[in-house]
């Protein structure tokens, strides 16, 4: 029988979290060492048109963009550029501590580490600029450092402080590949999608390498398949990251009341809908290999690396240039086929939804206790105040 996954196949909800053990191990903590909640950010509304729900709106964005600001600082410490040119952002780190990760990077495309440091320094500056904009409507900045408790990778050269996030052990959902190819179904409209890379989807994989251990070359300078395989894992994770960002914005605008917070999320929105785009081309690249149970299948075989099955269908839903989205439905199906983001509903795309697909990756999975850091629950109550703002007129 043909198994698909589904973007979000189940209710997605602090209720159906505690049930699957996806907020296990922090449902205490919510303030602590935080800056500010949404709940303690609500702007003097007076004369202003931003409302309570704005500002929920805004803190949790600027949440989410710190979780994404610290994953993208560990690919580029590893991975990116060292010397990127002129940057607006002060960068706090050094970039490009592992040659021979980067070599494994190249094979997707040769300008891999500078996209990873320029990703880097957008998320950085999303989450800097959201709490800007916070503070100028008086409301308070968010900050999540005190949740930085998960160790790094110990390759020579990269800091030992404690992170948000867990690059090591990954289950990543690669179902975006197919739910952009579909000219028939919509996850909005309960569409399901089978996974590009199925190893990927189970068990953990590293889109890091963990230490030294990892590096290294053979005689002729070749990387292991090992290490090859992490920097494909890297691939896949990076637009699995930025497709959530590519459906939450726009899903978050549509509850929004003050046009200057819609322009906010609109600007915003776009930027990551460019980086979706760009890890979307070059995933497609990656090196058909196997490293023990974790196989990267050749996605312009015509063959569904799901069932094995040959077939039309299957080469359109896999073949690897096909990376516009696809015509499909929308709103009503009667109304024909539209090449949309997708999703853009709460339900699918909010930030609830954001929340549990992140957790479902491992981002915040602690290695000491298999369990997540309390970050998560935090997360989810910024998450709940967000998906329940209503736009007031």
């Amino acid at each position: 029988m043909e198994k698909e996954n589904s973007f979000m196949s189940r209710s997605v909800n602090r209720r159906s979290l505690l049930k699957t053990g996806a907020l296990a191990g922090g449902a205490a903590a919510i303030g602590a060492g935080l800056v500010g909640t949404a709940t303690s950010a609500f702007a003097e509304e007076g004369g202003s048109h931003v409302t309570k729900g704005d500002i929920a709106i805004l803190t949790f964005l600027s949440a989410l963009e710190q979780v994404e600001a610290d994953l993208w600082i560990q690919y580029a410490e590893l991975g990116g550029a060292t010397n990127q040119g002129k940057s607006p952002i002060d960068v706090p780190f050094k970039s490009g501590l592992a040659p021979d990760y980067i070599t494994g990077l190249l094979v997707l495309d040769g300008d891999m580490p500078q996209y990873i440091s320029d990703n880097t320094d957008d998320e950085i500056s999303h989450h800097r600029f959201l709490n800007n904009y916070l503070q100028s409507k008086g409301a308070k900045p968010i900050d999540l450092s005190s949740f930085a408790i998960l160790p790094p990778s110990r390759v020579t050269g990269v800091p030992q402080n404690g992170r948000l996030t867990n690059l090591k052990q990954l289950t990543i959902d690669t179902s975006w590949w197919t739910r952009y190819r579909s000219a028939t179904k919509n996850p909005d409209l309960g569409g399901t999608f089978e996974n590009a890379v199925p190893d990927l989807a189970k068990g953990q994989h590293p889109a890091i390498p963990l230490s030294d251990n990892d590096l290294g070359t053979d005689s002729l300078g070749n990387i292991s398949n090992h290490l090859q395989a992490i920097a494909n894992t890297a691939g896949f994770h990076f637009a699995f990251i930025e497709q959530g960002g590519s459906s939450l914005y726009p899903a978050l605008a549509q509850k929004v009341t003050d046009l200057e917070v819609l322009r906010v999320l609109l600007s915003i929105g776009g930027s990551e809908i460019m980086h979706f785009q760009t890890w979307h081309d070059k995933a497609g690249n990656v090196a058909l290999i196997t490293d023990g149970n974790l196989t990267f299948p050749d996605l312009n075989s015509g063959i569904d690396p799901n069932t094995g099955v040959k077939s039309v269908d299957a080469a359109d839903s896999f073949q690897t240039n096909l990376i516009m989205p696809e015509p499909t439905v929308f709103l009503d199906p009667k109304l024909g086929p539209v090449s949309i983001i997708r999703p853009t509903s709460t339900a699918q795309g909010g930030a609830v939804a954001s929340v549990v697909s992140f957790a479902e990756d491992g981002l915040f999975l602690d290695p000491a206790t298999g369990k997540n850091t309390g970050i998560v629950s935090t997360l989810m109550r910024l998450a709940e105040e967000a998906d329940d703002a209503r736009r007031k007129f």
